[in-house]
């Protein structure tokens, strides 16, 4: 047994800095926990000099020597981005050094060459932090689930999004200022792009899904929609329908494929997901088995993922100390990922049409000739501000996009105002 276990840190930033805070206040309780202390060895940052809170001698701006000492026992990844970290963690890998990472981009991008490297070093690769930051969602569905048959992985997976659609849903206010509060408050990025736009939760979406399904899922197998086209309208429509929208990453199985999206959908009130409000993450699993599992909490902030970060560290310690290894990559199913045309759902369809006889025979003709079966139908305003409201049972999202394209086309429909798919309802 080793006298203690060094640790080299990759990033010192909103999260760095609690893994750092965490390590000191609880070395103790680790020590006891492991067998052995954590020692930190070593904090790689751009600019040292900002960091007067960290000894001057661990910090250094050279993250590949400081990957590279044959000293360094475990290595933790908090960076982000692709490159140079897939470099660096590769580097750490082959050398023989565990790692614990948070970095969902590129784990969704490329995590089958890392668990690789792991798998032929006999080293250890954690990214608990990943997905749902404090949540524990991921060891339970590599671990914890593995003799079950996971059939669909359904939830929340970003704070900010589901902040703004909260906020929206709550006021009555319109995206753009929705998003100015919560950049205001702190939870959206100056550059929010990979929020609203899907990116973070097509990221996690894909690894959820690889996990779930014992399948190599890539965030370029995930179909993706943000929530940037979701107006006030959108919601109190939603409202109408006792609904409320939120951003769902949903991973399904079927027998020999499997399905990976992220688009806004309007659920159900009654829905335990409806309830998730501001930055709070929520997902459901649902297992043959073990039936329907929700795992709620904060899905980010420093403290939070630092939490994640910590347990996977003191895994991969136990494991270094007891001579043992955590669980491999598992991919044995190989399922085809379906494209998004095949999978059906139920939509939500509002078209502004003109207020005439005949528009709404014409319109079901055209829902017919597709497959398309309406579920409900109503109108809205008359005159110049009428709306048809439709809403659809389950199709496919070929055949719905097929319809609204030829209806779009008719002289008497003015726009097809929100298409916006719905789930949570009961199965028709």
């Amino acid at each position: 047994m080793p006298d203690a276990l060094k640790v080299a840190l990759l990033g010192c930033g909103v999260v760095g800095s609690q893994v750092v805070r965490l390590l000191r206040e609880q070395a103790d309780d680790l020590t006891a926990r492991i067998g052995v202390p954590l020692e930190l060895a070593g904090v790689a940052v751009r600019r040292p000099n900002r960091h007067p809170d960290i000894p001057a001698e661990l910090l250094t701006a050279d993250a590949a020597a400081l990957v590279a000492r044959t000293d360094i026992d475990l290595v933790v990844e908090v960076v982000g981005g692709i490159e140079p970290v897939r470099t660096l963690l590769l580097s750490a890998l082959r050398s023989g050094k565990s790692v614990v990472s948070a970095n969902k981009a590129l784990l969704a991008e490329d995590g089958a060459t890392l668990y690789e490297a792991a798998a032929a070093n006999g080293v250890d690769l954690y990214y608990e932090a990943a997905v749902a930051g404090a949540i524990p969602l991921l060891r339970p569905l590599r671990e914890s689930l593995a003799g079950d048959r996971i059939t669909r992985v359904m939830g929340i997976v970003n704070g900010t999004t589901n902040f703004i659609l909260s906020r929206m849903d709550a006021t009555g206010a319109g995206f753009d200022e929705a998003l100015a509060e919560a950049t205001a408050l702190g939870y959206a990025e100056a550059d929010p792009t990979a929020d609203v736009d899907g990116f973070d939760a097509a990221a996690k979406a894909a690894i959820l899904a690889g996990l779930a399904f014992h399948t190599r899922v890539t965030a370029a197998d995930v179909y993706r929609e943000g929530i940037t086209s979701v107006s006030a309208a959108d919601i109190a429509s939603a409202k109408a329908m006792n609904c409320t929208v939120k951003l769902l990453a949903i991973c399904e199985r079927r027998e020999q494929s499997v399905s990976v999206r992220v688009h806004p959908a309007m659920i159900p009130l009654t829905h335990p997901l409806a309830g998730v409000g501001d930055a709070f993450n929520a997902v459901f699993v649902d297992a043959e088995a073990a039936g329907s599992l929700m795992f709620y909490g904060r899905g980010a902030g420093g403290a939070p993922t630092a939490s994640a970060v910590l347990g996977d560290l003191v895994a991969i310690a136990r494991n270094r100390v007891n001579g043992g290894r955590g669980a491999r990559e598992s991919a044995y199913a190989d399922l085809r990922v379906t494209p998004m045309g095949e999978v059906a759902t139920r939509y939500h369809v509002a078209l502004d049409v003109a207020d005439r006889p005949g528009v709404l025979a014409t319109v079901a003709r055209a829902f017919a000739d597709h497959g398309v079966s309406i579920s409900t139908v109503r109108q809205e305003g008359r005159g110049e501000s009428a709306t048809l409201v439709l809403v659809t049972h389950s199709a496919s999202d070929s055949a719905l996009a097929a319809t609204v394209a030829q209806i779009s086309d008719m002289d008497f429909i003015r726009r097809a105002a929100s298409v916006m798919r719905v789930e949570g309802l009961p199965a028709e």
